[in-house]
């Protein structure tokens, strides 16, 4: 794939080819090869080698009885429980639940947090209206907005979508400001050169040029939606995996508990694979150290 500005990257970087063939090393042998400077791509699936790493070791200090069932339950043991509610239909129901309140977050916080980017990061009005607001939204945590936010929009479910896309935007706008910003002058007084409008270079460089910070993070988003979530789920609910893990902790049921971490867990791992992939496909035309 071709990004749309791939004409300024040209225009600015061409490399310089070498006819030169390497000197031979002294007395005909062949030269050494360098070493390698930097780590290479990783193989697929192999990073997934922690995790089960130590959910291996888990199992094993549970089976030896190093850790008590009643402080944390077997990964096998949950695994089991996981299955039963997964056949009584409960774990669907509240699966299914949680998962509209953090997606529903996530697409309000990520379309908000671009838009503000976008007009922070090309406007000197915008950035003196909206950096200042975000940096001060950034350094205040979402659980201090809950008691304002139940008096404005009550307990139910506004609330907590609300909460979730508050979080979500802070990532999303900060590095999406900050790959702005950090695009290549040259880009844009080659831009100018040859007559580029306001909407072309917006098209052709600008939103090329954020991708990098916006895919970083959505990332991170991806991530805070399911930890907003947490906690807001504790919060006058009846369903979600939140309130399953809550009541299950009243009744010292850790297999429940953990079932709840690992849907977590998974979940924003998924979201990670999913957003990388994108990412990938997106910036296939650059040449980075993971390639």
């Amino acid at each position: 794939m071709v990004y749309p500005g791939w004409a300024v990257e040209t225009l600015l970087y061409q490399p310089e080819v070498s006819t030169r063939t390497p000197a031979p090393a002294a007395g005909g042998a062949a030269p050494r090869r360098a070493p390698p400077l930097a780590p290479g791509r990783l193989p697929r699936g192999a990073i997934l080698f922690g995790p089960v790493a130590f959910v291996c070791i888990w199992e094993l200090a549970s089976l030896l009885g190093w850790i008590s069932p009643r402080f944390l339950a077997a990964p096998s043991t949950a695994l089991v429980t996981g299955y039963e509610l997964l056949r009584l239909g409960t774990l669907a129901d509240h699966f299914l639940a949680s998962a509209q309140r953090a997606y529903l977050g996530l697409f309000i916080g990520v379309a908000l947090g671009l838009v503000l980017a976008l007009a922070s990061g090309l406007s000197r009005v915008g950035e003196a209206s909206i950096d200042g607001l975000v940096q001060i939204k950034r350094a205040v945590p979402t659980l201090a907005l809950i008691p304002l936010a139940i008096l404005w929009l009550g307990i139910g479910e506004t609330m907590k979508v609300a909460l979730i896309a508050s979080s979500v935007l802070v990532p999303i706008y900060i590095n999406t400001h900050a790959a702005l910003r950090g695009i290549d002058i040259r880009h844009v007084e080659l831009a100018r050169s040859v007559g580029l409008g306001r909407g072309a270079f917006l098209r052709e460089v600008a939103l090329p040029g954020a991708l990098p910070g916006f895919f970083t993070g959505l990332r991170l988003a991806v991530t805070t939606c399911w930890t907003a979530l947490v906690v807001l789920e504790q919060i006058n609910t009846s369903e979600g995996i939140g309130y399953l893990m809550n009541r299950a902790r009243d009744y010292g049921q850790t297999d429940i508990i953990v079932v709840g971490l690992a849907i977590y867990a998974v979940l924003g791992l998924g979201s990670d694979f999913a957003v990388r992939f994108f990412e990938r496909r997106a910036l296939s035309y650059r040449k980075a150290l993971a390639s």
